[in-house]
C-alpha cells in the first residue's frame, strides 16, 4: 500500500500560512454580541440612575423648602403656596390595603380553582380568562367603574352600608359614589389576575410528594391542600401580594377616574379622596410656578421610591420561595 506524504511541503498537510475565514469572522461576531449584551444589561442600570437622578434634580426646591415635613403636612394649596403630600399617602395606601383584602381571598380561590378543582377541559379556558383581565387597559376600568359602579355605590350598595354599619363612622353620608372604596374594588379587580396567576404557578411548583404524605396520614383533600400545598407556598404568595400591592400603588387613570380627587383626610370610605398618582394626572399639566412643579415632581419621587421598595420586597420572596420549591424537588428525587 503507497504510504502518505505529511510532510510539510506535502499537499496532504494545510498550510500553516493559509487563512481561516470562518474562525476570525466568528470571533468578531462574538466578541460585537458579548458588547451589545452588556451595553444592553448596562443600560437598565443607567436608566434608572438617569430617572432618579432626575426627579431629586427637580425636586431639589421642594425638598429644600419643605424638608421631611412635606410627608406630614396635609395642606395642599396651591395659591398659598403651602404643599404636603400626607392626603396623597393616606389615599394610596388605603385603596391598596382594601383593595388586597378584598382581591387576595378572591385571587387564592381562583387560583385552587384552576390548579385542583376545575375539570380538565375548562381548565385553559379559565386560565386564559384570568390572564385576559391583566390584558385589559386600565382606562377602559376606569370608564367601567364610572359608568357602572359609581351608580351602583351612590344608588344601591353606599345606602345599604350607611344603613348596615354607619355606627362605625367607617359610611356615612353624603356618598356620592366617587369615593376611596370604589376606587378600591376597581384596584382589587385589576390585580386579581396578578395574584391568582402567580399564585398557580407557585402552588403547581410543590412537589406532589407533598400532598401525598399528607394524605397518606389521613388528611382530607381539603386538609392536603392547606397542609400540602399552601403552607409550603405561604411565602412566594406573601410575594405575589406585595406585587399586586405594587401595581395597586402606581395605577393611575382608572383610580383618578373613579376616586373623587379631594386631598381629604378621612375615616369615612364613601367620602371622595386623592392618591400619589392620580394628583399627578390632574394637576401635572396645570402646574404654574416653580414650588408647585417641585412638589408635585417630589410626589412622583416618593410614589418611585415606594413602588421600588415594594416590589423588590415581592421579588425577594418569590424568589425565595421558588428557591426552596426547586430545593424541595431535588430531596424528593
Amino acid at each position: 500500500m503507497p504510504s502518505l506524504d505529511l510532510t510539510p511541503g506535502s499537499a496532504a498537510a494545510p498550510s500553516p500560512r493559509s487563512p481561516i475565514p470562518f474562525v476570525r469572522s466568528s470571533r468578531w461576531a462574538d466578541l460585537a454580541f458579548s458588547a451589545a449584551i452588556r451595553t444592553c444589561a448596562f443600560s437598565l442600570f443607567a436608566i434608572v440612575l438617569l430617572l432618579v437622578a432626575v426627579l431629586f434634580a427637580n425636586a431639589s426646591l421642594s425638598l429644600h423648602s419643605f424638608g421631611w415635613s412635606f410627608l406630614s403636612r396635609s395642606s395642599w394649596d396651591p395659591v398659598a403656596r403651602s404643599f404636603g403630600s400626607l392626603p396623597f399617602l393616606f389615599g394610596t395606601l388605603l385603596s391598596s390595603l382594601l383593595a388586597l383584602l378584598i382581591a387576595v381571598p378572591v385571587s387564592l380561590g381562583v387560583a385552587v380553582f384552576v390548579l385542583d378543582i376545575c375539570p380538565a377541559p375548562f381548565r385553559t379556558f379559565v386560565a386564559y380568562l384570568t390572564e385576559l383581565l391583566a390584558a385589559i387597559p386600565s382606562i377602559v376600568y376606569g370608564l367601567w367603574g364610572l359608568f357602572v359602579l359609581v351608580p351602583l355605590m351612590r344608588r344601591f350598595a353606599g345606602p345599604a352600608l350607611v344603613r348596615a354599619f354607619g355606627w362605625t363612622d367607617l359610611f356615612r353620608e353624603p356618598n356620592f359614589g366617587m369615593s376611596l372604596l370604589t376606587a378600591s374594588f376597581i384596584l382589587a379587580i385589576m390585580i386579581v389576575p396578578i395574584i391568582a396567576s402567580v399564585s398557580r404557578d407557585l402552588m403547581r411548583a410543590v412537589p406532589g410528594d407533598q400532598r401525598e404524605a399528607v394524605l397518606a396520614l389521613g388528611a382530607t383533600r381539603w386538609e392536603a391542600l392547606r397542609l400540602g400545598v399552601l403552607r409550603n407556598a405561604r411565602l412566594g404568595i406573601l410575594g405575589t401580594v406585595l406585587l399586586g400591592l405594587g401595581r395597586a400603588l402606581g395605577e393611575t387613570m382608572a383610580v383618578t377616574m373613579v376616586i373623587g380627587n379631594h386631598p381629604e383626610i378621612s375615616a369615612n370610605l364613601l367620602a371622595p379622596s386623592y392618591t400619589l398618582a392620580s394628583v399627578l394626572a390632574n394637576e401635572f399639566a396645570e402646574a404654574i410656578g416653580h414650588l408647585y412643579l417641585s412638589s408635585l415632581v417630589e410626589i412622583g419621587l416618593i410614589l418611585l421610591l415606594i413602588s421600588v421598595l415594594v416590589n423588590g420586597l415581592a421579588r425577594a420572596l418569590v424568589w425565595a420561595a421558588t428557591r426552596r420549591g426547586d430545593g424541595l424537588q431535588r430531596r424528593a428525587s
